[in-house]
């Protein structure tokens, strides 16, 4: 039973996801169906958490929309996320950025990861 969950799973993994960490600023590109057609919307915003393994993978992007902080959970396997583009990397010395919404202005960023 294990192994013949192990394999769909496995199947319905995307190939092409990118390495992005905690902190880094992402724009994701999700689907969204209205009426009957489909459009594409971008999300563009800071990675507050990544949590789960596998086909059950999310990721947490908060962004600042006039003058709301806006938090969306995306699955990253899923067929409803088109593509994740990393902008920036961020220096992030813990894996949760749940500090960062109590926090407006110059004092909500991260600094940016010199490589």
């Amino acid at each position: 039973m294990n192994e013949i969950i192990k394999n769909i799973e496995a199947a319905q993994l995307k190939e092409n996801v990118p390495q992005f960490n905690v902190g880094d600023t992402v724009r994701v590109y999700g689907k969204i169906k209205e009426g009957n057609r489909e459009r594409i919307q971008v999300f563009e915003g800071i990675v507050l958490k990544k949590q789960g393994g596998s086909v059950r993978a999310t990721f947490t992007v908060r962004k600042n929309s006039n003058g709301v902080g806006v938090e969306k959970t995306w699955p990253l396997h899923s067929p409803s996320v088109e593509r994740v583009e990393v902008i920036r990397h961020g220096k992030a010395r813990r894996a949760k950025l749940n500090y960062l919404r109590s926090r407006v202005g110059k004092k909500a960023k991260v600094k940016e990861l010199v490589k």
